[in-house]
């Protein structure tokens, strides 16, 4: 299968408690604990002073007898608010009359929910039916809450009889989810409202017709759009991907080197290279003193233009505009090797590297050194130059391979101390990465490599309890740790200041709030893409995250648990390999479809679908429906695994690429080390997805295996005791 762009069961555990001689010897206990969030808490009772954040992930007929006993006896005073606030929810539809006598005087002792659990009350009246004392509940909090957001639920309410109140939502809280829902009600009956389709481009972006809604705009009114209206539609169109369409708006928007820079980049990703030569000489041309973006769009203008021009191009940048002169140097040196300039093109790769030696561009000068003297079989300089590599570049996304290939090339020359200390420094260094998972193979710890893992089934223990969010009021912080997911994404979007802005820890906010929905494409992009982040404050903000477990516990999620499991047992396949190639292929989403046709969870394409149902004996499925989809996919896994000898790399290559080039690679190329098998894919594209899944497979291990992530923390302290 393709993976998107914006997958009989031996019973294995990690258990703690293993003895050293077991670890040492691979030795796996035969005990399968795949555990969600609510098998873990039925495991125990339930005390007064048990913490209720870790109750809402239980279904809430288990959750209620417990919530009983804290929110009737808990010591500490916002504990039994929390269960009071959560038993009253939860009773709110069947026994609404209950809710209410929970929630009568709850206000006083919990002030930072007062407005929800008015809120709650005039939703309890509503299911009880008494019409007089809803409307006046509904009107209570209008005269009680005239800015939080709880005010929208009671417009939105009272506005199914009155019209004037649904006004009143979007004239005062048009980023309200609920107040778009209203729109959308009057785009229904009405679609000629102008103003009614901006409010939902400039707050509607997580809707999911919101490119046709762009659309609309700039096919039916654009004549009525001002620069800054088409600010926010190309800002829209960029951040979902459609570079074409936000090349167009920002031709329109206020003229900014950024809005120039992407116009260009976009008509390029969009096929128009003629045009996006055109937009960069432009750019120059009005901003020729930006530091940013002026100096970005030589860089790309030459890499549209002749050798000669494109080199003329470069010494511009290298002239005036230090911030991407390493680029340019090492972009010119390319050139000059293509014009057979060896001393021009060596002098420039010295340049880059005696005084730009800590810089992007120079990791990736030293990383394509070390491959050319690896191809040559001269390891000593291709780990020389790896080495030096990690010691000046030691953020570079390349630094993780570069250590890993230093222990493989030092096991080449037969220098396996050396090697053990490089594969320890990875470890160390780069834990989140596919490198890493690969150095604590080859060190010999039990996390299973690409010839034993569709055997094994580690245990997972997710976590139970919310961690704070980084940003957002006291009222949205409970809500969260409530799991009152709705309301909580409501509130932040009246919160949320400036979209097109985000902070670090507003996006990382964001993102989290994305997971909580279901909406995880949007919410692993939010997350992962901070990684990305360039300004100095920015990238200090994320490393912050990049360190903490609950980033990775947000980021890694675990959804469709019991169908992964079910299905995984019956295809004798790791349940944690099929959770990290489904978060590759689909981010988990049941509905979605790549260009080419695949669908859902797993990403099938129709015709291995309809294969596998008929092999199955499945006569009806939809491909959409999770259930199907991982039935039909899982097979489809295990079909692989079967093909190559339970290699799950050659079959997680074959699953992305097809089994005729996963076949015609291994007549090109041998199979004598996987690892420079991995290396020598020649589709890129197939080359990052097998690491993204195996990635994956690792995080999920390192953050919810407990043996795995003991292991990493005695690896972290024997590391730092040695001063290595």
């Amino acid at each position: 299968m393709r993976s998107i762009s914006k997958q009989k069961l031996t019973t294995i555990s990690l258990l703690l408690g293993l003895s050293v001689t077991a670890l040492l010897l691979g030795i796996y206990l035969p005990d399968v604990k795949w555990r969600n969030r609510t098998t873990n808490l039925l495991q125990g009772g339930a005390s007064a002073n048990t913490d209720v954040t870790t109750l809402t992930s239980l279904p809430i007929d288990q959750r209620q007898a417990k919530l009983e006993i804290i929110s009737q006896s808990a010591s500490e005073p916002l504990n039994k608010n929390r269960a009071t606030y959560l038993l009253a929810s939860d009773k709110l539809y069947k026994e609404p009359a209950k809710a209410i006598a929970l929630l009568e005087n709850l206000g006083n002792e919990y002030p930072e929910m007062s407005a929800y659990i008015d809120l709650k009350k005039a939703q309890a009246q509503e299911k009880l039916g008494d019409q007089a004392k809803t409307k006046k509940a509904w009107q209570d909090i209008l005269q009680n809450h005239p800015k939080s957001a709880v005010k929208v639920n009671a417009l939105y309410a009272l506005g199914k009889s009155d019209p004037k109140y649904w006004q009143q939502a979007i004239d005062q809280f048009p980023a309200h989810p609920l107040s778009l829902k209203i729109i959308e009600e009057k785009l229904k009956k009405n679609p000629d409202q102008f103003k009614l389709w901006l409010t939902l481009a400039e707050y509607g972006s997580f809707l999911p017709n919101y490119n046709q809604i762009l659309n609309q705009l700039t096919t039916k009114y654009a004549n009525q759009l001002t620069p800054e209206n088409w600010q926010t539609i190309a800002h829209g169109y960029w951040e979902k991907g459609e570079y074409g369409s936000a090349a167009i708006a920002y031709d329109q928007a206020p003229n900014t080197p950024e809005n120039f820079y992407r116009q260009g980049r976009g008509l390029w990703l969009d096929g128009k290279v003629p045009e996006s030569r055109e937009v960069y000489k432009k750019l120059i041309n009005t901003f020729p003193d930006d530091q940013e973006y002026t100096g970005l769009a030589l860089i790309r203008l030459s890499r549209l233009s002749e050798k000669p021009q494109a080199i003329q191009y470069l010494d511009q940048v290298i002239a005036k505009y230090p911030q991407h002169t390493p680029q340019a140097l090492f972009d010119k040196s390319k050139l000059l090797d293509k014009l057979k300039s060896t001393e021009s093109a060596s002098q420039t790769r010295k340049w880059l590297l005696d005084e730009f030696k800590d810089s992007e561009p120079a990791a990736e000068l030293r990383w394509s050194l070390a491959e050319q003297a690896a191809q040559g079989k001269n390891y000593q300089a291709a780990w020389q130059w790896a080495q030096e590599l990690t010691q000046h570049n030691p953020e570079s996304d390349l630094a993780p391979r570069a250590a890993f290939w230093v222990g493989k090339w030092a096991t080449e020359l037969g220098q396996t101390a050396d090697a053990n200390k490089a594969f320890a420094y990875t470890v160390y260094n780069y834990p989140q990465s596919y490198y890493a998972w690969r150095s604590a193979q080859a060190l010999g710890w039990p996390v299973g490599d690409f010839t034993t893992v569709r055997s094994l089934s580690p245990e997972v223990i997710p976590a139970i309890k919310r961690s704070p969010l980084p940003t957002g009021s006291a009222t949205l912080q409970e809500l969260y740790q409530l799991g009152q997911v709705q309301e909580a994404w409501q509130l932040w979007n009246m919160e949320l200041p400036d979209r097109q802005n985000l902070t670090v820890a507003e996006q990382y906010t964001d993102g989290a709030l994305h997971m909580e929905r279901g909406d995880y494409l949007e919410g692993i992009w939010l997350l992962s893409s901070l990684k990305d982040r360039e300004k100095s404050q920015d990238r200090d903000a994320y490393l912050k995250f990049k360190h903490s477990s609950p980033y990775w516990q947000v980021l890694y999620p675990f959804p469709y648990q019991d169908l992964i499991l079910k299905w995984s047992q019956e295809r004798n396949l790791n349940p944690v390999l099929v959770t990290a190639l489904m978060r590759q292929e689909s981010r988990f989403m049941p509905k979605i479809k790549s260009v080419v046709g695949a669908t859902g969870l797993m990403q099938l394409m129709p015709e291995t679908a309809k294969s596998s149902a008929q092999i199955i004996k499945l006569p009806k499925y939809d491909l959409e429906n999770p259930n199907d989809n991982i039935n039909l996919g899982t097979y489809y896994l295990g079909f692989t695994h079967d093909e190559y000898d339970d290699n799950s790399m050659l079959a997680v290559a074959s699953y992305n690429a097809g089994p005729n080039a996963v076949s015609d690679w291994l007549k090109r190329f041998g199979f004598t080390d996987p690892d420079q098998f991995v290396e020598k894919i020649p589709y890129p594209e197939t080359r990052g997805y097998v690491e993204s899944v195996f990635e994956n497979y690792w995080n999920y291990l390192r953050i919810y295996n407990p043996e795995v992530t003991k292991m990493l923390a005695d690896h972290a302290k024997k590391y730092e005791s040695a001063g290595q």
